[in-house]
C-alpha cells in the first residue's frame, strides 16, 4: 500500500551556488557594500547565526539590503550583500551607515536569513543603538511588542577599525529575533 513519504528540505546549496568564494568562482554579490571612499559614514555590521539552543549555525546565509546615506532607496544608491556564516556561525558585512527613508521610518537594514532546516528564509530589520529617537518613531518597530524590540536593535561599538554594529540573529528560542511576513 503506498504510504507518503518523509518530507525533508532541500539543499542547503548556499556555500556552492550563492557564496561560491570557496569554490573559486566569483559572486554575484559578496559582503562589501561600499568601498572607504564612498559617502557616508563606512561601518561594519557584524553578528552570528544561532540556533534555539544559542548553538551557532554554520552554515547559514545572510543578505541585507539598505538605503545609501542619504536614505535613498534607489538604483546606485541602496547596497545588497550576502554572506555565508563561518564555523562560528559569524558573518560580517562592510558597508556605510544608512540614512532614514524620510517616510518616518529610522534607518534601517533589512535582512534575510537562509539556513538549513528552515522550509522558507525569514526577514528580519536591523536599527541601530544610537537612532533612538529615530527609533521610538519607527512604525515598523512601534508594531514590535515592547518586551521584542531589543531583538531588532544592533549595538554599536567603537574598535580601531572603526564602528561595529553587533546584531546576533537568533532563530528561535526565548531570545528569538523578530522575523516579520515578507
Amino acid at each position: 500500500m503506498p504510504r507518503q513519504t518523509p518530507s525533508q528540505t532541500v539543499g542547503p546549496y548556499f556555500a556552492y551556488a550563492l557564496t561560491p568564494g570557496l569554490y573559486g568562482r566569483r559572486a554575484i554579490a559578496g559582503n562589501r557594500l561600499a568601498l572607504a571612499d564612498a559617502p557616508g559614514e563606512p561601518i561594519r555590521i557584524e553578528g552570528r547565526v544561532l540556533d534555539g539552543n544559542g548553538s551557532p549555525v554554520i552554515d547559514s546565509l545572510v543578505e541585507i539590503w539598505q538605503a545609501g546615506p542619504d536614505g535613498r532607496i534607489a538604483p546606485g544608491a541602496a547596497g545588497f550583500g550576502r554572506c555565508g556564516t563561518d564555523d562560528t556561525g559569524t558573518y560580517r558585512f562592510e558597508t556605510v551607515k544608512p540614512g532614514a527613508p524620510g517616510d518616518g521610518q529610522a534607518p534601517h537594514v533589512m535582512m534575510t536569513v537562509f539556513a538549513r532546516g528552515m522550509l522558507s528564509h525569514a526577514f528580519t530589520r536591523l536599527l541601530f543603538s544610537d537612532e533612538e529617537e529615530a527609533n521610538a518613531g519607527d512604525p515598523v518597530l512601534a508594531a514590535v511588542p515592547e518586551e521584542r524590540r531589543a531583538t531588532l536593535i544592533a549595538r554599536r561599538q567603537e574598535t580601531a577599525a572603526g564602528p561595529v554594529y553587533r546584531f546576533d540573529i537568533h532563530l528561535q528560542g526565548e531570545a528569538e529575533t523578530v522575523f516579520f511576513d515578507a
